[in-house]
């Protein structure tokens, strides 16, 4: 077979494989449908009611009924919007979908409740291993009305539960309360969050069906915003067409019958359920399987023993080494390299899942998981998949070799995988959760074998040939360890790696779409990187409306991805714009109109050439030091410069994901990992779009289950405390799913690896404080700031407690020889309550420290004392009034009353 042959060949089940997954997907649109009780012909839905849905007869002379009448509503909602599709309907232009009734797309998404046919079985069969039933289960399932969910509500009224309600890493057996719902409404970042049951969620059917209907007639909007120049681009097509689907399905639940909770969304089930499908299909397929033979053994599950998908996951190390490698020449560039470097790797992970899809001619919806560097995809377990995952992973290694000189890298690890592996099983045999088991235990075998360096055909030597390429230019001037290879300035050379990330900082600013073709793209409307990745050009847009939407590269299949990476302009904008979605940008600071008058507040910057505040122009770090002075009653501006550094993560996730949910399914997982993911990657960049109190944080990098951000000392102390707050509204007050975070505060001008390490030093203080400590009560859920770790709860009062002694020392002129001699006081007090280790290891505590009270009586006697024009009994309410809060502030918090004392003083510094 020559090259060109082989290629088409790949095309074309590349091409089937996304018809596949198209059934898979839109299996249940008629869920959709249906409750927005589209006009339909009755006639027409009367046939698709026989054709498609169970019959049931309790007794041969009963009348019987058919239930799942939404399977007949899919058939005829892809009448609706089959002119919004690709060609669907066909012979071989649809393989592996015939032209014959029985063999067609449609038939194929609709019988999934009653098939027949091979392909038919292949839908149904996914179907149920996304939804971990057991074969007794789904009879019961595929036999009941849509009358009976838990929370007592039919299809139309059931609203989606959310999933973290439901976690527990106790082994409580107290019954779940579902208190919580998810608006039915396109996805927003304000929508990402559940709302109380109570008020919301009702009982009247017509109220309900309207607002299904306002979601459908939306999505039908959405849908013929696709451009039609991409519809016979199939993979790319589908890669739209999936952030469209979570957009407007994933607030909708999937299951209302046999008292199924309706806590998966649409979007996930029938995302795991292309997945599967395609998977299935695929390893029959490719193997030449008979049909019919497949066919019996999946109507009969003779064959769910058979490990027929293969678990592909990839996982990025050397992140931090990455980001934060540092030269001569990184300080100036600082700001604009944090956000090109951060970019960069949400880059090479995303770009490496699509080599692994493109190189298996599998489509984007059999990535299940990509969040934080790390991805999950289904695949068919052949021996030709495996062979070929081998091929990608040498691939992959060569590119950090060549570019990165493996001090970054990503590996892929697979493990094989039966339909009974998905199954949800009983307390005593949980099928499902051993598969997450030994997923979470081959993601450790990842991070132990970079590069395959111990195999016995290792790559090719680290270091050949790495100091030759020296001698020209030397080391490159930003990451201080590569060779410098690209000039960006007199006197200034760089690595290639380095001169793509400076220009990804620089497009970030004024490009919203992406890009990613096989060979490069031009055009003055693009800014392409340099280096391609992994076989893929990379090139940034701005929005259609300026460059339209690629038809002819689409065409010709160069382009293989087209992705919006806009930020939200508000919490309440769908998330939608005509093409895919990847919230891979961050949150960028930006100088507004009203900067100039302030221009004094950056007067005491140390290099002129960094003060540049045109409206809409990035701020540099320098700059964001700034932005917490204020002006005094004089006309001064005062306030400490400084950055502070915040850094987090959840707690327990692991735990969470093997053993937080009572019945874990492929669908459970894949929901709880997208909505985890959604809070960092999703919201918090659009929180600090939409509030001014946060617009001058840098999201460095948010995704997956943690977050690096930047940005002025204070409102960092202010968006951790929020992000607290959030969150725990995110997951529905759960109290077992929290998260830790470490907060550093610098000077401008610190190296940027500087900042990294004092922020992991503090997240990790923050991790494992003294169990014992009545401030931070629980091992993690803590924050650590200036140096002290409290539990978030004593973290809000101390914030509360600053806020107080700011009103004090405003109202009292308290001096502040007289607030810095609190410090040593609140010292005194942390070592009565904790003591501290001697050379034995044992507590010891100084008695002396108890006479912090008298001493704190004395000062501040002292202090009222030399206040002219007040009398003794004036004295002595001040004294009660600053006791009330000074003093049982200490009592209180003791040496963690720092925080409230410093955050105070910095703010006070001219």
């Amino acid at each position: 077979m020559n090259n060109s042959q082989a290629t088409h060949d790949t095309e074309q089940r590349l091409r089937a494989s996304c018809r596949v997954a198209l059934a898979g997907l839109l299996h249940d649109l008629g869920k959709s449908a249906e409750r927005a009780d589209l006009t339909v012909n009755p006639n027409t839905l009367e046939g698709n009611v026989h054709q498609y849905c169970p019959y049931h007869q309790n007794h041969p002379k009963d009348r019987g009924w058919f239930s799942h009448k939404h399977a007949a509503y899919t058939a005829l909602a892809f009448d609706r919007i089959e002119s919004l599709l690709p060609k669907v309907r066909g012979d071989t232009e649809t393989a592996p979908f015939g032209a014959a009734a029985d063999d067609s797309l449609i038939n194929a998404a609709a019988r999934h409740h009653r098939p027949e046919t091979w392909l038919q079985w292949l839908i149904a069969t996914a179907d149920r291993v996304a939804s971990g039933f057991e074969r007794s289960e789904f009879e019961k399932y595929n036999a009941a009305p849509d009358e009976q969910t838990p929370t007592r509500k039919n299809h139309y009224t059931a609203r989606l539960l959310t999933l973290f309600e439901q976690i527990r890493l106790d082994d409580s057996k107290e019954p779940m309360v579902f208190q919580q719902r998810y608006r039915l409404e396109p996805m927003t970042p304000a929508a990402l969050f559940p709302v109380p049951a109570t008020g919301y969620e009702h009982d009247d059917k017509t109220c309900a069906r309207q607002e299904y209907a306002r979601l459908w007639e939306g999505f039908e909007k959405a849908l013929a915003a696709i451009p039609a120049s991409h519809r016979d681009a199939l993979p790319l097509w589908l890669d739209h067409f999936e952030t469209l689907w979570a957009c407007y399905a994933a607030a909708i639940p999937s299951a209302t019958a046999f008292n199924v909770k309706p806590d998966v969304s649409l979007y996930d089930h029938s995302k795991a359920v292309a997945a599967l499908a395609v998977a299935l299909w695929r390893y029959h397929h490719d193997q030449g399987h008979d049909q019919e033979t497949v066919r019996r053994a999946l109507a009969d599950r003779a064959d769910w023993n058979e490990q027929k998908f293969l678990l592909i996951q990839g996982d990025c190390f050397g992140i931090q080494d990455f980001i934060f490698a540092t030269g001569g020449e990184t300080q100036k560039r600082a700001a604009k390299l944090l956000r090109g470097r951060s970019f960069y790797v949400s880059l090479l992970s995303e770009c490496a899942a699509l080599r692994v899809l493109e190189t298996l001619d599998l489509p984007g919806t059999s990535q299940i998981i990509n969040a934080a560097g790390k991805f999950l995809i289904v695949a068919p377990n052949t021996p030709e998949v495996i062979e070929k995952l081998a091929r990608v992973q040498e691939t992959l290694d060569e590119w950090f070799l060549t570019y990165a000189w493996g001090q970054s890298g990503i590996g892929l690890a697979w493990e094989p995988a039966c339909c009974n592996d998905f199954l949800k099983g009983s307390d005593k045999k949980r099928p499902f959760a051993e598969l997450i088991k030994r997923l979470f235990e081959r993601l450790e075998d990842i991070k132990l074998r970079r590069f395959d360096l111990c195999s016995d055909h290792p790559p090719t030597p680290l270091f050949e040939g790495y100091l030759e390429q020296f001698s020209a230019h030397g080391q490159c001037q930003v990451d201080g360890r590569s060779p410098a290879t690209r000039q960006i300035a007199d006197d200034v050379w760089v690595s290639a790696l380095a001169a793509d990330q400076m220009a990804i900082g620089q497009y970030l600013t004024h490009r919203d779409r992406l890009l990613i073709t096989r060979a490069p793209l031009s055009g003055k409307a693009l800014k392409s990187l340099a280096t391609p990745i992994f076989g893929y050009y990379i090139s940034f847009t701005a929005e259609a409306a300026e460059t339209g939407w690629f038809g002819p590269e689409a065409h010709d299949g160069n382009l293989r991805r087209c992705w919006d990476i806009s930020m939200p302009q508000a919490l309440e904008q769908p998330l939608w714009n005509g093409c895919a979605r990847r919230a891979i940008n961050g949150f960028i600071p930006r100088f507004e109109e009203e900067n100039a008058w302030e221009s004094d507040k950056y007067a005491r910057l140390r290099n002129e050439a960094d003060f540049d505040p045109h409206p809409g122009e990035p701020k540099t770090l320098n700059h964001l030091a700034c932005e917490d002075r204020w002006l005094d009653e004089r006309g001064r501006w005062v306030g400490v410069e400084a950055l502070m550094t915040l850094k987090g993560d959840v707690d327990n996730l692991g735990t969470i994901f093997q053993r937080g949910l009572s019945e874990p399914t492929f669908a459970r997982m894949a929901a709880l990992s997208r909505q985890l993911h959604a809070f960092f990657a999703v919201y918090l960049p659009a929180l600090c779009q939409s509030e001014p109190g946060f617009r001058n944080t840098y999201t460095v990098f948010a995704g997956g289950d943690d977050f690096f951000l930047i940005g002025p000392w204070r409102s960092q102390i202010q968006l951790a405390a929020r992000m607290r707050d959030e969150f725990q509204r995110y997951v529905a007050g759960n109290l077992g799913i929290t998260f830790s975070a470490g907060l550093a505060m610098t000077k401008p001008g610190l190296p940027v690896r500087a900042l990294g390490e004092l922020a992991e030093d503090a997240l990790e203080q923050a991790k494992g404080h003294d169990l014992d400590s009545t401030l931070a009560p629980a091992l993690k859920n803590a924050v650590c700031c200036f140096g002290q770790t409290v539990g978030w709860n004593a973290f809000t009062g101390l914030l509360q407690s600053r806020d107080a002694l700011q009103g004090l020392a405003r109202d009292l002129k308290l001096s502040t020889g007289y607030l810095y001699g609190l410090l040593y006081l609140s010292d005194m007090a942390e070592n009565l309550r904790s003591g501290r280790t001697g050379q034995r290891g044992q507590r010891e505590i100084n008695p002396e420290n108890a006479l912090w009270h008298s001493r704190f009586a004395y000062r501040t006697r002292r202090l009222l004392e030399r206040q002219k024009g007040m009398d003794d009994a004036a004295r002595r309410r001040r004294q009660q009034e600053i006791a009330a809060i000074i003093a049982s502030g200490i009592e209180r918090f003791a040496g963690a009353y720092r925080i409230a004392l410093f955050a105070y003083l910095y703010q006070q510094r001219d």
